[in-house]
């Protein structure tokens, strides 16, 4: 019986679907902190080019990558819908994400997402975790730990 209720209850885990140029991507929320409107970035000098600086916020210092830049998808577009996405991470405390566009909140069960995707790590692709189905909409879920941990080496 509890096997029954286990197939029918599947658990799901909640996702921000951001853009990024015109692909959809999920971050797991409970790795978001806050999501901020765009302010003044400081460049900090010798960093990567997918590092565009730090923020100050609300007194912390947040270092701020460009995930448009760091997959190779050209130059940050900055609009009236670019967010930085704030994430709360176990090893490199606050870190901040540049995205276009903060769209929605998802719920996906493991049966949605279609885990194939991970092949691709054998060629260094390792910024999609696997490919989220939400109506007719696709979603790559990010991998954020890999995007980040780079970051931090840096």
């Amino acid at each position: 019986m509890a096997n029954e209720l286990d197939m029918t209850e599947e658990e799901k885990i909640q996702y921000i679907v951001v853009k990024i140029g015109s692909e959809q991507y999920g971050i797991n929320i409970s790795l978001v902190d806050n999501i901020v409107r765009m302010q003044k970035i400081t460049r900090v000098p010798k960093a990567p080019s997918y590092y565009p600086g730090i923020i100050n916020l609300r007194g912390e210092i947040v270092p701020v990558m460009s995930a448009r830049n760091k997959m190779g998808l050209g130059e940050d577009v900055i609009t009236n819908q670019s967010r930085i996405i704030i994430l709360k991470l176990e090893l490199q405390g606050l870190v901040g994400i540049l995205v276009d566009e903060v769209k929605e909140v998802i719920s996906l069960g493991e049966s949605e997402i279609d885990r194939s995707a991970q092949n691709s790590k054998k060629q260094g692709n390792t910024y999609i975790n696997g490919i989220g189905k939400s109506g007719d909409e696709l979603i790559s879920i990010f991998e954020i730990n890999s995007i980040v941990d780079e970051v931090a080496v840096s």
